[in-house]
């Protein structure tokens, strides 16, 4: 088993959890570039570190998802959840070139290929027949659960680029995707069977003590943004439109793994290396594998409960299209330094101009 190479702190955050120069200086990026850092220190051997051996654990606390809330500083959970609606940036080094530190989700694994919708549709942008674009996307857990048997919350954040070009020569802003199981966690045992929604359901109950982590960050982006347990899907339906064409978003969105695909066995297996096994097969040092999900929507949906006891029933889910990723990799620059804006609340998914965090509260 390889030992590992690195010599992190687990433990205590670090970088700018706030909107800097950096987030305000964006304009795009090119697909090439963000992928050529996301490779740049995977964690084990092997390009993308697919070899077996140890992956750090960074730990959600309790401690720093409430720093500052009380006084004694800056509230780090507002700043950072300010930050990832305002911000759009792609990648976020800092000035020491070391990124960040997740507050919540700090262990991912980030995997890139290809968003195609394949039926007709009333949406628009990329949600409509015929679109197709390069995908960069990070797989994560909420909190310090990665293995199976554990109570974890699967995730997805993911950037559409409007291009099949890997090598596209300018930058673009990419539409960004938020996906998750129920917020409160779920015993999903394979890849297969997660249910990745932008609505998910809420069982906060789950999580025990760290409850307290959740909530909070469900207080402030209620203050913040107005809703806090779903994420909208307009940046997709504004993708590639034409300035003059309506936007037309659907709802609810269903990521899903496809059927047939393998299942990956064992016991306690990390999700990070489950992905790894789907894309690398035995002996491969070069990712000859892929996971594909269907890509499903629907208009159709009601949610009903209590804040922290929710449940969202959708009906009449339409399969559009396919999500297949091709590449992985597990290193410090998709833990630390990529970003995945959190698309902002619209009372009108359609209309900008019912933008909850709206002119100056927006980085431009």
């Amino acid at each position: 088993m390889t030992k590992p190479t690195w010599d992190f702190d687990l433990v205590n955050l670090h970088g700018k959890q706030e909107v800097t120069d950096e987030d305000r200086a964006y304009r795009g990026s090119r697909y090439a570039d963000v992928r050529q850092a996301l490779y740049e220190n995977p964690y084990r051997d092997g390009t993308s570190g697919q070899v077996p051996g140890p992956l750090p654990m960074f730990q959600s606390t309790i401690a720093n998802a409430w720093r500052g809330a009380f006084g004694h500083g800056p509230d780090l959970m507002r700043q950072a959840s300010a930050r990832v609606i305002d911000s759009q940036a792609d990648l976020r080094w800092g000035v020491d070139r070391k990124g960040y530190r997740r507050i919540i989700a700090p262990n991912g694994i980030c995997t890139l290929g290809t968003w195609e919708i394949t039926a007709e549709t009333p949406y628009s942008g990329y949600f409509k027949k015929g679109a197709q674009g390069l995908t960069i996307a990070r797989f994560s857990s909420d909190g310090n659960e990665t293995r199976r048997g554990e109570r974890r919350s699967i995730s997805i954040g993911m950037k559409i680029y409007p291009t099949m070009d890997p090598n596209h020569p300018t930058p673009l802003i990419p539409a960004s995707v938020i996906a998750q199981e129920d917020l409160g966690g779920m015993h999903t045992d394979y890849l297969n069977d997660v249910d990745l929604r932008n609505a998910p359901n809420v069982t906060a109950s789950r999580r025990g003590i760290f409850v307290l982590i959740i909530a909070h960050a469900g207080m402030i982006f209620q203050d913040l943004d107005k809703v806090a347990d779903s994420r909208q899907l307009y940046e997709v339906a504004q993708l590639g439109k034409p300035a003059d064409e309506p936007t037309k978003t659907p709802q609810f969105l269903l990521l899903k793994m496809a059927e047939g695909q393998q299942r990956i066995e064992g016991h306690g297996l990390d999700f990070r290396d489950e992905i790894y096994r789907h894309i690398f097969k035995d002996g491969d040092t070069a990712p000859t594998g892929s996971i594909e999900f269907d890509i499903s929507v629907s208009d159709n949906g009601k949610k009903s409960g209590i804040p922290g006891l929710q449940k969202v029933d959708v009906t009449d889910w339409q399969r559009i299209g396919r999500l297949r990723f091709t590449e992985a990799v597990a290193s410090y620059n998709a833990d630390h330094v990529v970003q995945f804006h959190h698309p902002g609340w619209r009372d009108d998914a359609n209309d900008e101009k019912t933008a909850i965090r709206a002119g100056e509260k927006r980085v431009r």
